[in-house]
């Protein structure tokens, strides 16, 4: 019986540990093969240190180059990155319960102990802008668990992974 109540509480553990999610927004009418060049917004305002800005910008740079994109002075896309953090009480536990009674009466006892501690979470929007037009044309929004007290290398490869999932959907297919 214990065996099983430590793998049921393992698993609710690891299914806890959510992955990024990212939700994406797209003007339909637009003809995305069309762009070819990019930068940022100038005196962009992430919400992050110097440092996270950079590798986050650097692994934009990355995935926009391998997408087939350059960087330009007169780009035809201005990205945007607004970045929030929050954090959260653990959304699971697990209910202990001791109960009794007999012919109609009873006596009940009930506690619900939370799975895990409070967690850091980061939710990036990256807006792309038509520059020509001044106008949003797609927009990423992804939602993670973070860990606030990383190194760098572990900063650079987490947001590594995010840009990454984030631009598997763009440009956006007819």
């Amino acid at each position: 019986m214990m065996k099983h109540f430590l793998f049921l509480v393992l698993t609710a553990t690891l299914f806890s540990c959510g992955s990024t999610k990212v939700a994406y927004d797209y003007d339909e009418q637009i003809d995305f093969t069309t762009y070819k060049t990019y930068n940022y917004i100038g005196e962009m305002q992430t919400g992050m240190s110097q440092l996270d800005d950079n590798r986050l910008m650097d692994a934009t740079d990355l995935v926009m180059q391998a997408n087939g994109f350059s960087k330009s002075e007169t780009p035809d896309l201005l990205i945007n990155i607004v970045v929030e953090q929050y954090d959260a009480a653990p959304q699971n536990s697990v209910g202990i319960g001791v109960g009794g009674g007999s012919y109609g009466g009873g006596v009940s006892v009930g506690a619900g102990i939370p799975l895990g501690g409070r967690k850091d979470y980061q939710t990036i929007t990256f807006d792309l802008v038509d520059a020509r037009k001044d106008m949003l044309v797609w927009q990423a929004v992804s939602d993670s668990n973070v860990a606030v007290n990383t190194n760098p290398q572990d900063r650079v490869a987490y947001f590594t992974k995010i840009v990454q999932k984030v631009f598997s959907e763009f440009p956006p297919e007819k």
